[in-house]
């Protein structure tokens, strides 16, 4: 992440035009994400067409790519925010909303290769620390997933390992070994 500016309220911040690869306010800094490589994009659009396809038609969870979430003083992008349905914004016709200013249920990030884990891993702790249940993070050099839950210690799990998923969502399982498998082509 390449810090582009400081000193600017939150306010000032989202008035500010939307930037490609997306940019974030922690902390009175703004930090735009880098911008998604294969493995990346990969698994960010096969595992919320998963989560999708085990929650959506049953109303239980929406994972939304890209989203921006403001709330506790921040302005973050989760690669893969997850909201339980009756948690959804809802705009006055009816439709999703356009603004979240709420924490997602379930944050999902994906370790790029010019990301700093530990600012990825902060991320998931704010939103933990703000309501969240469940956090992952998704490192596809060492092919683990890293979960996170409130009032627990992370676990990092490998291989065939079952990860640990929203309760809208526990007859749905999933394993690490099952997300990088979507890595091969062939």
């Amino acid at each position: 992440m390449v810090i582009l500016s400081s000193n600017l309220s939150l306010t000032e911040f989202l008035q500010l035009p939307e930037t490609k690869p997306p940019s974030e306010y922690i902390d009175e800094n703004i930090y735009q994400k880098p911008m998604p490589q294969g493995k990346h994009s990969r698994i960010q659009t096969r595992l919320s067409t998963e989560i999708n396809q085990v929650s959506e038609s049953e109303q239980k969870a929406l994972a939304l790519t890209e989203l921006r979430c403001t709330f506790g003083g921040r302005s973050i992008v989760p690669d893969i925010a997850v909201f339980e349905w009756s948690r959804l914004g809802i705009d006055e016709s009816g439709e999703i909303a356009n603004k979240f200013e709420i924490y997602p249920d379930w944050i999902i990030e994906i370790l790029s290769p010019d990301q700093s884990p530990n600012r990825v891993i902060d991320k998931i702790i704010f939103c933990i620390n703000h309501g969240t249940k469940l956090g992952w993070f998704i490192d596809s050099n060492d092919k683990s997933v890293m979960v996170f839950q409130p009032h627990k210690l992370p676990e990092v799990k490998y291989n065939h390992d079952k990860l640990t998923v929203l309760n809208v969502l526990a007859d749905w399982q999933i394993t690490s070994a099952d997300i990088f498998s979507w890595l091969m082509v062939k």
